[in-house]
């Protein structure tokens, strides 16, 4: 009997013909992917996590599960996907204050640096100064002048203490000589109501929930707080423009992993997430909810800038004495 065996060149090309014939999802996972989001249906985070969930799963070719749990501070949501396998099966769409900001102002079961593992940033918010209507100033000049003016008597609102909505404000006050009150807030959406109706005269927000309400004229906007000018609103300048560089807060939203998942594994999940965000379709829906793109950086950057983040938050929350939450 003849023995048959393949050449070298010929196990090559079998093998390439194969892997064509493999579906997507062998690329990654065979299994349907389990997408853990710290915050409620219908919150900033969902949105994106529903957004990219979508084209996710016909991308690979299996269902992608968005799970919602939010409470303590993302630490919920953080410890539900550190307790599944360690084969990237389960992922979580959180944004990078989740990270780099709440540790710092609420005691966590988990470290951000060693336990989880950034993939990759699907999209990026820049936070923008705002005020309410009745406020007499038109421009960061003006509303430095008016709060001065009114010394002991402005305040100012934030998403949450402890957070870069509520830095910002801290910052603002220490570079430009000011005293303004922090006023925080259980997020967003009732941090807008006050401002929106005169209550409370500015707040540093994200420019996702921002931006409707500058648009509407329902909310005065003096500057962006990041390195660049917004996409959303290009002729506002950003507050480093008017002279205050160290008001550039920027959170990512992204995907990260537990840090025992394999990094061949975060590479694929990097990869075919990439390609899911570069989609057209999910690129147009996310700026239509006021995002700007995530950028290109490897899992290895991500994890460099989460660092930097983190240390630069903890510098903040020492200088201003801001007290850890029981």
């Amino acid at each position: 009997m003849t023995r048959f065996s393949f050449s070298p060149l010929r196990r090559t090309v079998c093998a390439a013909a194969l892997a064509l014939a493999l579906p997507a999802a062998h690329a990654w996972t065979d299994k349907p992917v389990r997408m853990v989001v710290p915050a409620p249906a219908g919150g900033t985070m969902d949105v994106v996590a529903r957004i990219v969930a979508e084209q996710l799963a016909a991308d690979i070719g299996q269902p992608v599960v968005v799970e919602n749990k939010p409470g303590a501070g993302g630490a919920i949501a953080v410890q539900a996907m550190l307790a599944a396998p360690a084969d990237g099966n389960t992922i979580m769409m959180t944004a990078s204050n989740i990270l780099t900001e709440i540790p710092h102002v609420m005691k966590t079961a988990f470290d951000p640096l060693k336990d989880v593992k950034p993939v990759t940033a699907i999209a990026r918010a820049s936070m923008v100064l705002i005020g309410a209507p009745n406020v007499p100033a038109k421009d960061l000049k003006g509303v430095i002048a008016w709060v001065k003016a009114h010394p002991g008597t402005v305040s100012f609102a934030s998403y949450s203490a402890g957070t870069s909505s509520h830095y910002a404000g801290m910052i603002l006050n220490q570079k430009a000589g000011l005293d303004m009150q922090h006023v925080p807030f259980a997020g967003s959406p009732p941090a807008l109501v006050q401002v929106m109706g005169g209550q409370i005269p500015l707040m540093f927000d994200g420019m996702a929930t921002a931006r409707k309400m500058i648009e509407g004229g329902k909310v005065q906007a003096y500057g962006v707080a990041s390195k660049k000018r917004s996409p959303h609103l290009p002729n506002l300048p950003t507050l480093a423009e008017q002279g205050y560089p160290d008001l550039d807060f920027s959170n990512w939203v992204g995907i990260i992993v537990a840090t025992s998942v394999p990094s061949a594994v975060v590479q694929k999940i990097n990869a075919a997430v990439d390609k899911t965000a570069a989609a057209p379709k999910v690129r147009d829906r996310l700026q239509g909810a006021g995002f700007d793109a995530g950028g290109d950086e490897t899992a290895e950057q991500m994890a460099q800038s989460l660092r930097a983040d983190f240390e630069r938050n903890a510098a903040i929350v020492k200088s201003f004495d801001i007290k850890l939450n029981p």
